[in-house]
């Protein structure tokens, strides 16, 4: 294994400090639990808190898009796995303002218990928060470490559209609705080429051959639909965008944002490639990409692989992903 790593039992908190190093400005951090959050947050608006997607590994998701416009705070678990009750519990309290918390969690078993408890806790105590899951991956209904789909990269737009509701002044059910209308909009799958090495396992997660792909992979090296050889870019691409744009469906006319997302292993270069396909596609739909967006926005550490994400818009949520973020990671 080859990383640039120290001890792997802290390689979690030691990045934290980096991203709070950086950002020292912007954020501030409590290392015990391994949240970051924005220094300066408005009691009138509400806050937005999310939980780590069932761990560390997939930054820059989701401490690095903690700022205004964005989230207010964030936690991470262990690498590829929950965050612990307490640190998810006074996440929300170091977040709490009086207009209310909403809190986002991704679809994974692990954190939706230690989501679920840490609310309750935070209810006890007489905070106002709403919960919602993201569920936006099409690949399977259920998966290793789910019941029902995925929440991955699609996360990002409700993130962004739900922070830039809040950060407008919206009431908490309001923000509430924002996040819904995202969640049933967009869709999401991701295809791997190689598998990653967690720090503190030392090895990889899941073996697979030099001439194969997992299509549908989770972003914790989950099994998709089907492991198959390896094809050429542009028919990875249509699998992918077919499989996305039929789901919801998709339908000649629609205004969409476009993401090509990197998994954390796979060179810009690339995913422009992806993403010049996937425009071709969409046209060929009838889809106007109102918005594109390609980058890590949701990796799993250094796979080699990508994700393709469809967003149908209307006219209030083009206006709040084009709304001004501030955070860690600029690509937001």
């Amino acid at each position: 294994m080859k990383k640039f790593v120290n001890d792997p039992a802290n390689f979690v908190p030691e990045f934290m400090s980096g991203v709070l190093a950086a950002n020292a400005d912007l954020l501030e951090g409590n290392l015990e639990f391994q949240m970051i959050k924005r220094k300066n947050i408005d009691a009138s608006k509400v806050a937005i808190v999310q939980g780590s997607g069932s761990g560390s590994g997939h930054e820059p998701a989701h401490v690095m898009a903690v700022g205004p416009g964005m989230l207010t705070a964030a936690c991470q678990g262990p690498v590829f796995a929950a965050p612990p009750v307490d640190a998810c519990y006074e996440t929300i309290k170091a977040a709490a303002t009086d207009a209310g918390v909403l809190v986002l969690v991704n679809n994974y078993q692990g954190d939706r218990m230690a989501w679920d408890m840490a609310c309750e806790m935070a209810e006890a105590e007489g905070i106002k928060l709403k919960q919602f899951i993201i569920n936006d991956d099409v690949a399977v209904q259920d998966s290793l470490y789910t019941v029902g789909r995925r929440g991955v990269a699609g996360n990002f737009f409700v993130m962004k559209a739900a922070g830039a509701a809040a950060e407008a002044g919206a009431d908490l059910d309001a923000v509430y609705a924002v996040a819904e209308k995202v969640n049933a909009n967009v869709r999401t799958m991701g295809v791997a080429l190689t598998s990653c090495i967690p720090p503190q396992k030392g090895d990889t997660i899941f073996d697979i051959g030099d001439d194969e792909m997992e299509v549908g992979v989770g972003i914790h090296g989950e099994p998709g639909r089907e492991r198959t050889k390896i094809k050429p870019a542009d028919e990875i691409t249509k699998l992918l965008y077919d499989a996305v744009q039929s789901d919801l469906p998709f339908q000649s006319g629609d205004r969409v944002a476009l993401m090509v997302n990197g998994l954390g292993g796979t060179p810009p270069a690339e995913l422009y490639v992806v993403y010049n396909k996937a425009a071709k596609l969409a046209a060929e739909t009838g889809l106007t990409v109102a918005r594109n967006y390609v980058g890590e926005y949701c990796t799993a550490i250094e796979m080699a692989g990508v994700s393709l994400t469809m967003l149908k818009l209307d006219d209030e949520l083009e206006k709040l992903l084009a709304a001004p973020a501030e955070t860690a990671c600029r690509i937001f």
